[in-house]
């Protein structure tokens, strides 16, 4: 019984691999994805800006008086979208 478990331990040690280069590959593929991502994210911020700019001027031929509002969420939301875009990608470092 002794013997069986120094085998399972020797073996084990012989073949355990160092958790860091798991880690830095882990690391180098996430990474490669956010230049991916952040140019999905600035195509999303342009098609939200087209939809938008459809919808406010839609409202505003129809003579709404809510057309600023509605103007300025659309506005907001495709600028949110571009500063999260940049801020992820400088946070990171990219």
């Amino acid at each position: 019984m002794l013997s069986l478990a120094y085998v399972l331990i020797v073996q084990g040690s012989i073949y355990a691999q160092d958790g860091i280069s798991g880690i830095n590959e882990a690391n180098q593929r996430v990474r490669s994805y956010f230049d991916a991502g952040t140019n999905l994210m600035y195509a999303v911020g342009a098609l939200l800006g087209l939809i938008g700019a459809v919808k406010v001027f839609q409202k505003w031929n129809n003579g709404d008086p809510d057309t600023g509002k509605v103007a300025a969420a659309w506005f907001g939301s495709c600028v949110f979208l571009v500063v999260v875009a940049t801020v992820i990608k400088s946070f990171f470092g990219i």
